[in-house]
């Protein structure tokens, strides 16, 4: 027999195993629909073992262990097929946390589909899925796609959840209502009777809106930057009990951003700020400053996917899995920065912590020693002190943009008060103590010339100001590591 003759054997065996492989997927498909309709799980690690053994006893051994990988492939692609190919859809997305929480609340796929606003509605009428999140600036252009809108979506006007229907129908709901509502009950404050403003006017304002009124608000107002109450007349509303930013200002990489001076609102009860990256915005430390009850976006966030998971999933899912979910993101998404005396230990202590939990470590140091071409004591004797001060506020205003790092400080980092909303708003900050005796001064200009006891009396308040907790790096370096991400959980 000839090659062609071969070939075209093959092609023909080929063509009747993609039928069959689309056969299998089909009946997947459908096995996934009743396992979710009776809430079964998708893994069944015992059928699927007794699958691979079963190959033995009609597989050629000539053949077995390609057979047992090839058929390995086909149940891991059959449980993808059960579990739904679900996901969030927006405009930019790089940095959102949504798979990482879906992952604690559902079994199935979930990616994130960027699309611009010319390709929205035919992925939503074409596109390969089963559920959806939508976000900005979305959640409001998607309702005309939807065959049917959920009693919450309709009274709303927006939508941020979508559920693709055996027969291709979509069914739309919002879950950003639900969200806001557990963020309410869980700062524990009263938003009956009082006066509200709601910042910006897009499909999350809408939900906060409908949750507001539903909790009895004397008086609600959307402040946008053309509707009838604007930022130019915001005067009228001085008096507003309840704030909430619904608006993108402050998110990152726009760090430090607010929509509002706190200060101008004396009768302010309570801030809420949808953000939740960073996890403590400019608004929310303002509240924080002035002492007023404030609550960032995270819980919303993560409450939210929780409603529209069960909807996924077609499971109940407990409370207490928001928590638990909450818990593990915050501590993923929080930098742990590090501040102390010269010589304490901070760079040694932050190498540790980048090897035990595998976060990546900035050392702000060393950082302006390479941008800058010179060492620390260089720059100290040839621009002075309040010249490397500023190298280093400007360092850590970037850092402390980040997510899920290990920062190492200058000793002096403390002594400038600005940089403690750099640091502070989206970190835990530790403070690594150690016995003065036993630190050195060597290329440390401001050690030699002060004295450690002097620099110490100084900033100990400063140190204590900006830590959330002190850890004394009495140990080795991988047991101090090993303390602070403990006391962490």
């Amino acid at each position: 027999m000839d090659i062609k003759s071969l070939r075209a054997e093959i092609d023909k065996i080929d063509r009747e195993l993609i039928e069959l492989f689309c056969a299998r997927m089909d009946v997947s498909r459908k096995v996934g629909e009743y396992k979710k309709k009776n809430s079964v799980p998708v893994l069944d690690e015992k059928r699927e073992n007794d699958k691979i053994e079963w190959i033995k006893s009609v597989c050629s051994p000539e053949y077995w262990e390609e057979t047992v990988e090839l058929y390995k492939k086909i149940l891991e692609m059959s449980r993808n097929i059960q579990r739904g190919k679900c996901g969030l859809l927006g405009d930019k997305l790089r940095h959102s946390y949504s798979p990482q929480i879906h992952s604690k609340f559902g079994d199935y796929q979930y990616k994130l589909y960027e699309k611009n606003s010319e390709q929205v509605e035919d992925f939503i009428k074409n596109g390969n899925w089963d559920g959806l999140n939508v976000t900005m600036p979305y959640k409001k252009t998607v309702l005309p796609m939807c065959s049917e809108l959920s009693d919450r979506a309709k009274k709303i006007g927006s939508v941020n959840t979508l559920i693709k229907r055996p027969d291709g129908s979509i069914y739309g709901d919002n879950t950003d209502a639900y969200g806001f509502e557990c963020l309410v009950k869980k700062l524990g404050v009263e938003v009956k009777d009082r006066k509200a403003v709601v910042f910006g006017s897009g499909g999350a304002s809408a939900a906060v809106c409908a949750v507001l009124k539903d909790m009895g608000v004397s008086e609600l107002y959307v402040i946008s930057r053309h509707g009838e109450d604007n930022y130019n007349n915001l005067s009228r509303h001085f008096d507003s009990e309840i704030i909430v930013n619904a608006t993108p200002l402050g998110m990152y990489p726009d760090n430090g951003k607010a929509a509002v001076d706190l200060s101008l609102f004396p009768k302010c009860k309570a801030v809420f700020d949808l953000v939740y990256n960073p996890v403590r915005t400019a608004l929310i430390m303002q509240a924080e400053s002035l002492n007023i009850p404030c609550a960032g976006g995270l819980y919303m966030l993560v409450s939210q996917a929780k409603g529209s998971s069960e909807q996924f999933s077609g499971r109940k899912i407990p409370e207490s899995a928001i928590e638990s979910a909450m818990r593990e993101l915050r501590l993923s998404m929080e930098n742990i920065v590090l501040v102390g005396m010269p010589g304490c230990g901070k760079s040694t202590v932050a190498e540790e912590l980048s090897k035990i939990s595998g976060r990546k470590v900035y050392d702000s140091d060393h950082i302006i020693e390479e941008n800058e071409g010179m060492t620390i004591p260089e720059i100290f004797t040839k621009f002075g002190e309040s010249h490397f001060r500023t190298l280093e506020t400007k360092v850590l205003s970037e850092l402390g943009k980040l997510s899920g790092a290990v920062i190492a400080t200058g000793g002096g980092a403390v002594t400038r008060e600005e940089n403690y909303p750099l640091l502070h708003q989206n970190s835990h900050i530790v403070w690594i103590k150690r016995e003065l005796s036993l630190l050195p001064s060597d290329s440390r200009p401001i050690s030699q010339a002060k004295g450690i006891e002097n620099i110490y009396a100084e900033r100990e308040k400063m140190y204590s100001d900006f830590s959330d907790f002190a850890v004394l790096n009495d140990k080795s370096p991988s047991q101090t590591a090993n303390t602070i991400l403990e006391k962490l959980k």
